[in-house]
């Protein structure tokens, strides 16, 4: 196929994905959720991609993030987690918009144009010296403003703890992302490439509590959901403890007890 033909092609399957992901997160919407606990109807399956992410993480992601935390020092660590943030602005600046949040969106812009000129390409972050702070956002995000229910829980290969609404969202924030759409090989991986390195460097940074629900808990994959739900429902501004807290819940005790 021709470097001509290949972005026409592009731009016909992009919107095309697009609608599919819109129909998706319509139908999360009409899923019966539980706000006061869990709805998890595909636990097995969830549990098996729960224990294969475990063994990437054990056998090649872990050992990988040690050795790149043991070749980079912090400030150098910090640089690569900045850029990659700095790439995921320009979804952030769509995903305001579409929330209708022009006030974000416009901060956001100017954050990027800040980063991009006085940061060194956003290696450096002078806009959060001149108070100009990051508001995170993604299309999951947005489904949720747009009334979409969060739906089941489901672990993703590699990405981890999600939601079948947030999934969409994350396939949707890949597609929209113009690095994607705009550039050409290889420089459209970069952001991809970004994401792992920054991953990498979180996975060094905070070692001890990753092992410790992964390693540690009786059941990890029911700390990683709770965990997960917790802190995705408190982002989304869902109050209220009750909503996201299982107050019966030990992640350290056996699961098997009652066996």
């Amino acid at each position: 196929m021709s470097s001509r033909q290949k972005p026409a092609l592009n731009r016909l399957i992009r919107p095309i994905l697009i609608c599919g992901a819109l129909a998706l997160a319509g139908c999360a919407s009409n899923n019966e959720v539980s706000r006061s606990g869990i709805y998890d109807p595909y636990e097995k399956d969830n549990r098996q991609t729960h224990e294969f992410n475990k063994a990437v993480d054990k056998y090649l992601f872990s050992p990988a993030s040690d050795g790149y935390g043991s070749i980079f020092p912090a400030p150098v660590r910090q640089s690569f987690s900045n850029f990659a943030d700095h790439l995921s602005l320009p979804n952030d600046v769509i995903n305001h918009t579409l929330q209708g949040d022009i006030d974000a969106a416009a901060l956001t812009t100017v954050r990027f144009v800040v980063n991009t000129f006085f940061g060194i390409a956003g290696f450096f972050d002078p806009a959060t010296e001149f108070d100009i702070a990051r508001e995170d956002t993604d299309f999951g995000e947005t489904l949720h403003v747009w009334g979409a229910a969060e739906g089941p829980y489901v672990e993703l290969p590699f990405f981890g703890p999600s939601t079948s609404r947030d999934a969409v969202g994350l396939v949707t924030d890949i597609i929209m992302n113009p690095f994607v759409v705009l550039f050409q090989d290889p420089t459209q991986y970069i952001g991809v490439v970004a994401y792992v390195v920054d991953a990498m460097g979180n996975r060094y940074d905070y070692d001890t509590t990753i092992d410790s629900i992964l390693y540690e808990s009786a059941d990890s994959y029911a700390q990683a959901r709770i965990l997960y739900l917790q802190n995705r429902r408190h982002t989304l501004g869902v109050e209220g403890e009750d909503t996201y807290l299982d107050p019966d819940f030990d992640p350290y005790e056996d699961p098997y007890d009652d066996f």
